[in-house]
């Protein structure tokens, strides 16, 4: 029997690298061996089928999440999300905060000032993310729908200044083409209709495993449903489908952006950038559970 190298049964199982490795390391591809940092795959080895999902039963991180968001523990796994998710997201995008800033806001709903001025519109914005990651929570279970797509938007845009503007909708669908990285996105008369059938065919199933989750992810940003605040939203999105299907969540950071948006904008040529850099962070949130002692 010959053994082909990850890179090799990557692309016979049409997967990124990263996740051929993942496979092996968790015993999932049996004769699977290692030589040095080298791993030795049969031939013929079949790609191992999606692990079973807990059904009918939230995760014990979805659990301490909502248990510390109810009873507003200081320093625990909910607060460490809210800032780490909310900074990021938002730096991401634009935003000049610290990540001391946003801390601040979290825990004092107050702000300081440090050097050159800030805008108004990252300050609202992160408070407003901080509310639109407790919807995530409270809705974790539910099956992704227009109105929570939409929900999640109006939660964020509130009371900001785009708020005031004729042409924007906050807390709906686009009234203005608009372009993402120079590639045309969706017309907002189609809008509606995408977002539908882009729904449909992912479904409701408790067995979506990162790989769908990132699917929809790249199929929502390239329709850019609303007129700003997609790549915020479609990331809430991202976390609250990891936490419905018992998938490790994982956060995009800032120092990650670079690889994350090459990721999305080469998905069709190569799905291994995007996979990759989302396999890279999901490692970086395992060391906070392990942190905290919360099983996965």
């Amino acid at each position: 029997m010959g053994f082909l190298s990850a890179s090799r049964i990557a692309e016979k199982w049409g997967v990124s690298e990263r996740s051929v490795r993942n496979y092996c390391a968790q015993g999932r591809v049996p004769g699977a061996f290692l030589t040095g940092k080298t791993w030795n795959i049969p031939e013929d080895a079949a790609k191992p089928g999606r692990l079973k999902s807990r059904m009918g039963k939230a995760s014990p991180l979805l659990e301490r999440l909502r248990d510390e968001k109810a009873s507003r523990v200081s320093g625990g796994i909910y607060h460490k999300v809210q800032v780490e998710l909310t900074y990021n997201s938002n730096r991401i995008e634009g935003s000049r905060l610290s990540l001391d800033q946003t801390r601040l806001i979290f825990e004092t709903l107050s702000f300081g000032i440090e050097g050159e001025p800030v805008r108004v519109d990252d300050i609202v914005e992160t408070a407003n993310h901080f509310r639109a990651i407790d919807y995530v929570l409270d809705n974790a279970e539910s099956p992704i729908t227009q109105g929570m797509i939409k929900d999640l938007h109006g939660i964020l845009k509130s009371s900001t200044s785009d708020a005031s503007k004729d042409w924007f909708a906050v807390g709906d669908y686009k009234r203005v083409p608009n372009e993402v990285d120079g590639r045309e996105t969706t017309s907002p008369e189609e809008v509606a209709g995408e977002i539908e059938r882009l729904l449909k065919s992912y479904g409701t199933s408790l067995r979506q495993d990162i790989d769908d989750i990132v699917d929809f992810h790249v199929a929502f940003e390239r329709i850019h449903p609303f007129q700003d605040g997609n790549g915020r939203v479609g990331r809430l999105v991202m976390f609250k489908e990891c936490l419905r299907c018992g998938v490790v969540p994982f956060i995009i950071y800032d120092d990650m952006k670079a690889l994350y948006y090459r990721g999305l904008k080469e998905w069709d040529r190569e799905k291994g950038y995007l996979t990759d850099t989302c396999l890279a962070a999901q490692d970086r949130f395992k060391a906070m559970l392990d942190y905290f002692r919360i099983s996965y």
